[in-house]
């Protein structure tokens, strides 16, 4: 029987910590409250549990799998469309909210590390926790075209205050920055499934944007 997020969220703070105490179950209520706000599209319940998939899936590459669980569950904690300052806010609460749960600091600045990674999603050479969790939160772009489709009509519901010219100007500079990257996923494993399907994605969608 597949584990519930909460009871995912509380087998990772007792994998990342040496005490039983403060009780983890609030933490998990507060997150979810956070990935469930009515401005979210995308950036939802659903996609915490996709990453969180992913994660599992390629957690042999990481270092530390149970801090890049836990950066999987901050990484979007904080999201307004509106904002440039999500990554940073979401960081700061992880370090917060873990420190609060006993977490060792190494683990909780690892955590906090790993949610800013996600901004340009580029971990430097050798950040096997980064490329774990860049990998899985990008694996959305790896997807059937069906799927591809449906994400990006929900970002485009997130932008929705956003004038159309500014958004297809925007979202064209975003896939640009993408494709130029060497590797989109960093994994073996990530880069075997979705790099090739990701890149067709991409392509396509910047030039329905483009033209």
């Amino acid at each position: 029987m597949a584990l519930t997020l909460q009871e995912r969220w509380t087998r990772t703070v007792r994998a990342a910590r040496d005490t039983d105490a403060p009780d983890p179950g609030p933490y998990a209520d507060e997150l979810l409250k956070r990935w469930s706000e009515p401005q979210r599209r995308y950036h939802t319940v659903a996609h915490l549990t996709a990453v969180l998939d992913r994660v599992d899936e390629l957690a042999g590459h990481a270092e530390d799998p149970v801090a890049v669980r836990l950066a999987a569950w901050f990484h979007d904690a904080v999201y307004l469309p509106e904002r440039s300052t999500n990554e940073e806010r979401s960081a700061r609460l992880a370090t917060r909210a873990l420190t609060e749960l006993g977490a060792p600091a190494a683990r909780t600045a690892e955590v906090a590390r790993l949610v800013l990674v996600t901004i340009d999603h580029d971990p430097p050479p050798g950040d096997r926790n980064g490329e774990v969790l860049c990998d899985a939160d990008l694996a959305v772009l790896g997807g059937p075209p069906e799927a591809y489709a449906a994400y990006a009509a929900e970002v485009r519901q997130e932008y929705g205050f956003v004038p159309n010219e500014t958004f297809r100007a925007g979202r064209a500079e975003v896939l640009r920055q993408l494709l130029a990257l060497p590797r989109l996923f960093r994994t073996p494993l990530g880069h075997e499934r979705w790099e090739r399907t990701a890149r067709h994605n991409l392509t396509t969608e910047l030039s329905l944007l483009t033209t």
